[in-house]
């Protein structure tokens, strides 16, 4: 049986905590230096061999960082009383109102929040949701998807392990942003080949 490979990825996908793994595990360098930076401890014992996976487990609730600009603020409001009812903590980096401001300062706030370690996954709401995934993808180790139904929302989690969610709040109805985001949420990464895919995309950051 071939021996687990604990990568750069599979750090970043985990909250502030301690994650456990099996014996023989190997842990490559760039996963050291992510779990240093993120006060992630690993930790090895027998008894993680027998479920054939890692398991994270949180110093906390998990916390959720949400921003949103003026297009996006209703939507936001809604999924942060959404988010609080589903046991997460929320970081709301803002806006506070419908007056206009620059969706970038506020997509960039949440990315950088998941990449250094102080939020478990992002989500950002904008009027169309495209612009907030571009700005959120160029910060490095993070995987922002634009998602507009519970498929896209499965999809970016079980093959892309994305960490940010980007929504249009024009293009959704609240139900339909509930529903994606509980999605989103609540589906794992499936590891595997999609695994090797995204360790191809940490390394194309990594040879900028």
């Amino acid at each position: 049986m071939s021996r687990r490979v604990l990568t750069g990825a599979d750090i970043e996908a985990v909250p502030a905590g301690e994650l456990v793994v099996p014996p023989g595990t190997i842990v490559t360098d760039r996963a050291r230096e992510i779990a240093l930076a993120r006060g992630v401890a690993i930790r090895v014992d027998e008894s993680a061999a027998t479920s054939g996976a890692t398991s994270a487990k949180p110093a906390g609730p998990r916390v959720v960082a949400l921003g949103a600009d003026h297009g996006g603020f209703d939507l936001k409001e809604v999924l942060k009383r959404h988010l609080s009812d589903w046991g997460y903590e929320v970081r709301d980096f803002g806006t506070d109102s419908s007056k206009a401001v620059d969706y970038p300062d506020f997509a960039l706030a949440v990315a950088q929040a998941v990449a250094r370690g102080e939020a478990w996954r992002g989500i950002v709401v904008d009027t169309v949701g495209i612009g907030s995934a571009m700005v959120a993808n160029k910060v490095r180790g993070i995987r922002a998807a634009l998602c507009y139904d519970r498929a896209t929302a499965r999809s970016s989690r079980e093959h892309n392990d994305a960490n940010v969610l980007t929504l249009g709040a024009r293009m959704l109805r609240p139900e339909d942003a509930r529903e994606i985001t509980r999605v989103w949420l609540d589906t794992e990464f499936a590891g595997g080949r999609h695994q090797e895919r995204v360790d191809k995309i940490a390394a194309i950051e990594k040879s900028k």
